[in-house]
């Protein structure tokens, strides 16, 4: 008897807290550099959506829904190649290491050994993407690219509200979260990509905040003269998000 196309939520959890014992005991390094990959694979997903977004302004004048749910449609395919990876990302480790302290598998001072290194590693890998394989190749230097991804860093660290970005963050990593759970239950390749694509084709299309896919998009807009205010805008953004 073939055995079930799903795991059960049991077998999830304790699959998610084997996975966090696993990067727990993986040398720091290591750990850095699967979250730098990890940056940059979000990063392609993050500029396949501008590429749909900020290609299609006369679309986005007229019917900017689609135009949302075009983008989201292209986004997650960098978390499924993290997820069939096994990279290191900082909003899928935020929900396995605390599974893993609250059940005794693993010791409370791993929560911010890890959450320190995945974190710069995934801004290392999209600050990377976003300058190398984003502007200095001249793929977004061009209107009507440029001039979208400068309104989209003021629409996302200027315009909103410091509460609206905090909860736009709950918003999104409750997704990726359930994106990541999902993909952890599928057994085989294909159920994986469904499982993950749908929640965040979900969070990007309603415009929620992830903080390592604004570690590329924002710094990108700076890089292109958008009207931000640089160091504190981001940092209050970046800790919005991450909270």
């Amino acid at each position: 008897m073939d055995p079930p196309a799903t795991l059960n939520p049991a077998e999830v959890a304790v699959n998610l807290i084997q996975q966090a014992v696993s990067k727990h005991n993986t040398r720091h390094d290591k750990t850095f550099f699967k979250a730098v990959l990890a940056g940059v694979m979000l990063s392609f997903g993050g500029l396949f959506d501008l590429i749909m977004t900020g290609g299609s302004p006369s679309l986005t004048t007229s019917n900017p829904g689609i135009v949302k749910v075009l983008g989201g449609f292209l986004f997650p395919v960098g978390l499924v190649m993290i997820v069939l990876q096994g990279l290191d990302l900082l909003t899928s480790n935020m929900m396995i290491f605390p599974m893993a302290v609250l059940k005794g598998a693993l010791p409370w001072w791993s929560i911010p050994v890890n959450w320190i290194i995945v974190t710069f590693g995934n801004l290392v890998g999209s600050l990377f993407f976003a300058a190398v394989l984003a502007k200095y190749d001249g793929l977004v230097v061009d209107d009507p690219y440029a001039t979208y991804i400068r309104n989209f860093a003021v629409t996302k660290a200027v315009t909103p509200a410091w509460y609206q970005i905090f909860l736009r963050g709950i918003g999104c990593n409750w997704l990726v979260c359930i994106a990541v759970w999902q993909a952890t239950g599928a057994r085989d390749t294909i159920s994986k990509i469904i499982a993950t694509w749908f929640p965040i084709w979900v969070f990007v299309a309603c415009g929620f905040d992830h903080v390592i896919a604004n570690m590329f998009s924002l710094p990108l807009g700076i890089m292109l003269h958008a009207n931000v205010w640089k160091f504190v805008d981001i940092c209050i953004h970046f800790l919005l998000t991450t909270l």
